[in-house]
């Protein structure tokens, strides 16, 4: 893949149209959003599987007669 600079895409950039830039903008925008969204699920996905992975764990904590009395007043 060809490496392209900022500098080479504002060049170009400035020998657009307003309408053209509409849509550069646009798709530009849909590209950012679409990686944040993946990295977003991605981040899910891992806080998911980390607190399905602790909760036996944790339960046998959270179980006790004393953790429940601990608990009885809130």
């Amino acid at each position: 893949m060809e490496t392209v600079t900022i500098p080479q895409i504002n060049e170009r950039l400035r020998q657009l149209s307003p309408d053209k830039l509409v849509v550069v903008y646009d798709f530009v925008s849909y590209l950012l959003e679409r990686d944040l969204g993946q990295m977003l699920r991605e981040t899910a996905s891992e806080s998911y599987q980390t607190m399905l992975a602790s909760e036996a764990v944790l339960r046998r904590d959270w179980d006790l007669p004393e953790e429940d009395a601990a608990w009885a007043d809130l």
